[in-house]
């Protein structure tokens, strides 16, 4: 078969992933997808979510040869893992398990065999322990690249954090020059190449107002010189902009991305307006990764009551651009 399959690789046992995934393929109907399906799971834990969900459908099981393939069919490879329980809480018990899973998706896109990546949440706290700030930074690691932008993506308004699952006391160190001019050309060759479009860029500063009271502050320092030398590249931006009143509606229609300088500035609002109907998308890999924008919800296992909404934009996004995405780069 010549259409290369989507990964999607399960993530933590004990979310609620296995709940959304299966409510998003009885959903979109694999049958509908010019891409196949892979799974990278265990067996057993997509039986026992089989029997509580009480959904159910064809699956083909399959190595990393990836031999026959299957359209119209869940493809699956079995990573065993015997630990999971509805009634368990997230332990480091399925780190080994996860890393599996990740490092036999990365040598499947590494040989170039699979479109790009989609994974299900993981903790932070068990999985990274630390070592990584999310998992943006840990397939930036495991692939050697050195600028990964994490992008909270919707088809009418998207935003990235300069800086991500960092302290709020350690961000403005973090704001640099070189960094707002490395990220902000990213998501703009991002638009270009995926989107086809010239994406409109805001920019907050990080002050109240961008300005406090020293006389040299990180707006002036760092944020405004950035501006003026992507505008030298062509690059349509704009700011630094306050982010009290960025996100308001007749703001935010003047634009396809805000980029501000940490985490909850550009997500909070994110989330108020758009819900779920929003994906995580990591540019600067030699692949296209994407996720649901939320995490493995574990107080949730098991009682029916996930939306898929996110997981299932995020198969969409790779439905719709799967044509963009054919070239990995090697690594």
């Amino acid at each position: 078969m010549s259409s290369k399959p989507i990964i999607i690789v399960c993530g933590e046992p004990q979310s609620v992933f296995f709940e959304i995934f299966l409510k998003t393929i009885k959903k979109l109907n694999i049958k509908r997808f010019k891409n196949p399906l892979l799974l990278i799971t265990s067996n057993s834990i997509l039986y026992e979510n089989f029997k509580k969900f009480k959904i159910n459908f064809k699956k083909n099981y399959i190595d990393e040869k990836l031999i026959n393939l299957k359209k119209d069919e869940l493809n699956i490879i079995n990573i065993p893992y015997n630990n999971f329980s509805f009634k368990k809480k997230i332990t480091i018990q399925s780190n080994n398990f996860i890393k599996k899973c990740f490092n036999t998706a990365l040598k499947l896109l590494k040989n170039n065999k699979c479109l790009g990546l989609v994974n299900g949440p993981i903790s932070k706290k068990t999985f990274l322990k630390g070592k990584f700030y999310g998992i943006t930074e840990y397939l930036a690691a495991n692939t050697k690249s050195k600028d990964p932008v994490m992008l909270i993506f919707n088809k009418d308004l998207s935003v990235c954090p300069l800086t991500t699952h960092i302290p709020v006391s350690k961000v403005e160190k973090k704001i640099k020059k070189t960094k707002i001019i490395k990220k902000i050309n990213n998501i703009h060759l991002f638009y270009k190449n995926y989107l086809k479009k010239k994406p409109k860029i805001a920019i907050t500063g990080l002050n109240p107002h961008c300005e406090n009271f020293r006389t040299l502050n990180v707006e002036r320092k760092e944020i405004i010189p950035a501006i003026n030398y992507l505008k030298k590249k062509n690059i349509d931006i704009k700011g630094p902009f306050s982010a009290d009143t960025i996100f308001l509606r007749d703001n935010i229609k003047k634009f396809d991305v805000v980029v501000g300088m940490y985490h909850d500035q550009v997500l909070g609002p994110m989330k108020a307006i758009y819900g779920f109907k929003a994906i995580n998308i990591t540019i600067g890999l030699p692949f296209l990764r994407v996720s649901p924008d939320h995490g493995p919800n574990e107080k949730m296992l098991g009682k029916n009551k996930s939306s898929p909404e996110s997981l299932i934009e995020a198969i969409n996004f790779y439905k719709k651009y799967a044509k963009f995405c054919q070239n990995i780069v090697k690594f």
